[in-house]
């Protein structure tokens, strides 16, 4: 049987690696430059939803330490960014995780790294779909000045229409293409960063008005200073947690200008934006709020929940204050439209090298977009969250805290396939030593560990909603669960697709893709 080498769209020019194994699947190229990437990798993380849904639960768990917890959960990920960095210059291809941890370790740790990243998007993806219509109906509420309007979130039958809507108004934006994506995303985040910039700026200005206030040290910066190495692992894994997405850049870097280099680049810039808008918020409300346990304090279980809606009023007053309540809603429905990006064309290169289904591996001529791909991971996000939603919030609670495993999972597998794909190349320098093995080893061990703690964790059926299955905490059930369904669904692949686990397809002596003809 002969071999024939599988070429790009007619007028697409191909995006192979240096050492060959990759093609272009016809994605629009040249889409996306650099301050477009860094705003989408802004988007995805959603900075303003994850602060409100934070800041409490880690001033529980470390105290006046929430900052320091922040530079220390943006650690691993620098680290790990130097690996997609490195990687991504050496082979631009939108599998990214995928692609690069095949090449790295053989087909099945990297269907496993992508499968990671799939089933963790598709959980923050429900999850950002929820959020934005809690949102959407509060502000509706506040606009109105009807509580019975604000009420209709509790009605779940329209709480879960509404989500719905806003998966399916998502999916749509970013079916019709990257640019249209970039767009809306310039509006969403330039609010989002001028909001929260305007609120930090107002609670230090405030602060010392109300009891609790806290004058600002230079000792919150001491990571050393939490008080045991337990509170140290849950707020680590909660910093770790609110970085998540900024990788978002580097899966369209078959669309971006200089695709070699950008995507990486715009992951670096998306990063530097990210940690100093935590480290603002996190000083600024610690200083105006302090961390106590009663009134506004950032320790009241009370305010822990969401903490912008019961700081927006006393810090911006009754006027600007609804403006937070806007940018919680424009950060949420900014990053479900964004996350979309890194799951379709992670699905588009799957589909492409054999290890899915053919049909996803089709582009919209006109848009040139993963359009099945697209729409597929839409249709997964509405059933997950509806099935969810349905069976119980328990359960929909218990599959959000076990995401950090998913992430862990597959940023560390990535980080690792670093540093075995460049072994060849750590003698040749001290530059080459340190970016392509030291960092990203480094990261990836760090990941590691809070991987191993947080399935410790998960055992205990106190962890998340406190519910268990047969005395197991039903977040590790749900969280291994889901990565063993992984594993079922490889082997079912293997056997329709063999070529692709043989190490036929993608891999790194192969020049080219190949297919049978």
């Amino acid at each position: 049987m002969t071999q024939v080498e599988v070429r790009p769209q007619a007028g697409k020019k191909a995006a192979a690696a240096p050492d060959g194994g990759v093609r272009g699947k016809g994605l629009g190229g040249n889409s996306v430059g650099l301050v477009g990437g860094a705003v989408i990798g802004v988007s995805t993380v959603a900075p303003v939803y994850c602060l409100t849904a934070t800041l409490g639960p880690t001033v529980g768990e470390v105290g006046v330490q929430m900052p320091a917890i922040f530079l220390a959960g943006f650690l691993p990920m620098l680290l790990v960014a130097f690996a997609y960095r490195e990687l991504n210059r050496a082979v631009p291809d939108c599998g990214t995780s995928f692609t690069w941890s095949v090449k790295a370790f053989g087909p099945r740790v990297g269907w496993m790294c992508g499968w990671g990243l799939l089933i963790a998007t598709v959980v923050v993806l429900s999850n950002l779909a929820g959020v934005a219509t809690s949102f959407f109906w509060l502000l509706a509420g506040e606009v109105t000045g009807s509580e019975s309007v604000a009420a209709l979130d509790d009605d779940k039958a329209v709480h879960i229409l509404t989500t719905l809507v806003l998966v399916a108004l998502a999916t749509a934006i970013s079916y019709r293409g990257i640019t249209a994506t970039k767009w809306v995303q310039y509006a969403l985040v330039g609010l989002q960063l001028a909001v929260i910039v305007l609120f930090a700026v107002m609670a230090v200005s405030k602060s010392g008005e109300i009891a609790g206030s806290l004058d600002f040290s230079w000792s919150w910066m001491n990571p050393f200073a939490v008080d045991s190495f337990g509170a140290f692992t849950a707020g680590l894994s909660l910093s770790i947690f609110i970085y998540w997405g900024w990788d978002a850049c580097l899966s369209i870097n078959e669309e971006s200008t200089g695709s070699a280099r950008t995507p990486g680049r715009a992951a670096m810039l998306a990063m530097v934006v990210i940690v100093a808008s935590y480290l603002l918020v996190a000083i600024a409300t610690q200083m105006y709020a302090g961390v106590g346990e009663k009134g506004t304090g950032l320790g009241n279980p009370d305010t822990a929940d969401n903490v912008f809606a019961t700081l927006a009023e006393p810090i911006m007053g009754s006027g600007l204050g609804i403006l937070l309540f806007v940018a919680v809603l424009a950060s949420a429905a900014a990053s479900l439209q964004t996350t979309f990006i890194p799951v379709a064309r992670t699905v588009l290169a799957m589909s492409t090298y054999e290890a899915l289904p053919a049909g996803f591996a089709k582009v919209h001529p006109r848009f040139q977009t993963p359009g099945r791909a697209t729409i597929a991971a839409g249709v997964a996000t509405g059933v997950f969250y509806s099935v969810m939603t349905v069976v119980s919030d328990n359960v929909l609670e218990d599959t959000i805290y076990a995401l950090g495993l998913m992430i862990c999972f597959y940023y560390a597998i990535t980080a690792f396939a670093c540093v075995w794909y460049f072994r060849g190349d750590l003698r040749r320098s001290t530059r080459e030593l340190m970016v392509k093995g030291v960092m990203p080893g480094l990261g990836g061990l760090m990941l590691t560990a809070v991987f191993g703690q947080t399935l410790y964790d998960m055992w205990d059926p106190a962890y998340g909603s406190g519910s268990s299955v047969l005395g197991v905490g039903s977040v590790f059930v749900i969280g291994v669960g889901l990565l063993a369904l992984g594993l079922v669904i490889m082997f079912v692949t293997e056997r329709r697709s063999p070529a692709f686990f043989r190490g036929e397809v993608l891999t790194k002596e192969t020049p080219s893709l190949v297919v049978p003809e």
